[in-house]
């Protein structure tokens, strides 16, 4: 078949598309950043219900830190590698689409919750469904788009994580306060079931390596090898580690944030809501999508790009991010702190997600993404949100309200770990890079 159009697509879950229109494309692509946007909304819903649910059932910042971290990230991440294996075997669109089901049934639980174990349980199973969500679709969009456009592509792709960010605050935050927090998890919950059976009626499994300059092979690749490869390239290690710190700090900023404007801004629940979704929201989407298309300009020229781009990002992140949250005093001031870095420190996502893709050849592209993610994830999303968390409990009988504060004030320090780890990057990844090496 020389070309397939979308009419086509449409025809027939078993068919394989050989090529696609630029409108089939967008619509692929569109359909996917639906799901991411509704994989981060669910995640994220429950930074914005902290404050009612604590009241409600009598948990500590701590164990509040661990539904929002490892309650989620510890089968979220390590199922991510499996699924993925038989995302890279099977069909990618069959996988996210059974994912989406099984997250948002979960989520939608989450609202029946009477204890921290019930909602402890809750929140592993929105990471059950959650592991199979991310790593496909980043391997479907590196098979549906060239490599000039592949970092554009996967930076719209990443707005769900600010679109979803700001959804889950204020419309977590709206539900909570006009009906309650139970409601919130419920109507996001339902919402993406209603969606699956959509996203599996319009996206199709594209041949692997459709997009690439030279064909790639369709052998099923030992996952061995693949952790061969990704062994021997120090660039993917150095990414890992240095995204996964970022991730420290980012997701536990998202988490705690709403109960941060609460404690020691004075905000009500709605009204931190509407100020962090709207900081997440203008931000993070131009962070997301002004790295994707840098990286797309300087990566084809230098592949070190990917790595140098998220660097400096960092770096600038840290003193704005410091100085907004000494700003309680000026709301509108701490605004314009916090906006700028909210889009800087998730500009990453385009380039090094891009760069993972050109480490591998493409039937290894969701195992070596879902490997990526399973180093990200752990560190950042398992352990951000709770040792956020520990602090503040520890720092309460010396500062009170004001101690979650402090603790977000101290976990800026993850970013500059995370500059230092992807400066080491910069070399290693243009010797690593798949194409350079014609593996």
């Amino acid at each position: 078949m020389a070309s397939t159009a979308p009419t086509e697509a449409a025809r027939g879950s078993g068919r394989r598309l050989t090529s696609a229109t630029p409108g089939y494309r967008a619509a692929v692509l569109a359909m996917l950043l639906l799901v991411y946007t509704f994989n981060f909304l669910d995640r994220q819903i429950l930074g914005i219900l902290v404050q009612p649910i604590k009241a409600e059932l009598g948990l500590t910042d701590t164990q509040l830190g661990a539904l929002g971290g490892i309650a989620f990230a510890m089968l979220y991440s390590t199922l991510a590698i499996p699924l993925a294996l038989i995302a890279d075997r099977t069909s990618r669109s069959w996988v996210i689409t059974i994912s989406l089901g099984v997250w948002s049934a979960f989520t939608a639980l989450c609202g029946m919750a009477t204890s921290f174990w019930q909602l402890f349980l809750f929140r592993v199973g929105v990471g059950v469904g959650e592991a199979g969500g991310v790593a496909p679709s980043y391997a479907m969009i590196a098979d549906y788009f060239p490599p000039e456009k592949r970092a554009r592509a996967l930076s719209i792709y990443s707005l769900g994580v600010p679109i979803g960010l700001a959804g889950g605050s204020i419309l977590g935050g709206f539900i909570a306060a006009t009906v309650n927090w139970r409601t919130a998890f419920l109507v996001v919950g339902v919402a993406g079931i209603v969606i699956a059976p959509l996203f599996r009626l319009i996206v199709r499994e594209p041949v692997r390596g459709m997009s690439d300059p030279a064909p790639a092979t369709s052998e099923r690749v030992p996952v061995g090898r693949v952790f061969a490869i990704l062994a021997r390239k120090p660039s993917f290690w150095l990414m890992g580690f240095a995204a996964g710190f970022s991730s420290m700090c980012g997701y536990g900023l998202a988490y705690w944030m709403p109960s941060v404007l609460i404690r020691s801004f004075g905000f009500d629940l709605f009204t931190a809501a509407l100020y962090i979704g709207s900081t997440l929201l203008i931000g993070g989407s131009a962070g997301v999508l002004l790295g994707g298309v840098m990286a797309d300009r300087l990566g084809g020229a230098d592949k070190g790009a990917y790595a140098k781009l998220p660097m400096i990002a960092w770096l600038v992140t840290v003193p704005l991010f410091g100085a907004g949250l000494m700003a309680s005093g000026s709301p509108i001031l701490a605004w314009a702190f916090f906006l700028i870095p909210n889009g800087l420190n998730i500009l990453w996502l385009g380039p090094v997600t891009t760069a993972v893709q050109g480490l591998v050849p493409p039937p290894m592209r969701a195992t070596a993404s879902a490997s990526f993610l399973l180093i990200n994830n752990l560190i950042g999303l398992g352990l951000g949100s709770w040792i956020m968390g520990a602090m503040s409990d520890a720092m309460t009988a010396s500062m009170g309200d004001d101690a979650l504060r402090w603790a977000a004030f101290l976990a800026l320090g993850f970013y500059l770990v995370a500059a230092g780890l992807m400066a080491l990057a910069i070399k290693p990844l243009r010797r690593d890079w798949w194409d350079q090496r014609g593996a």
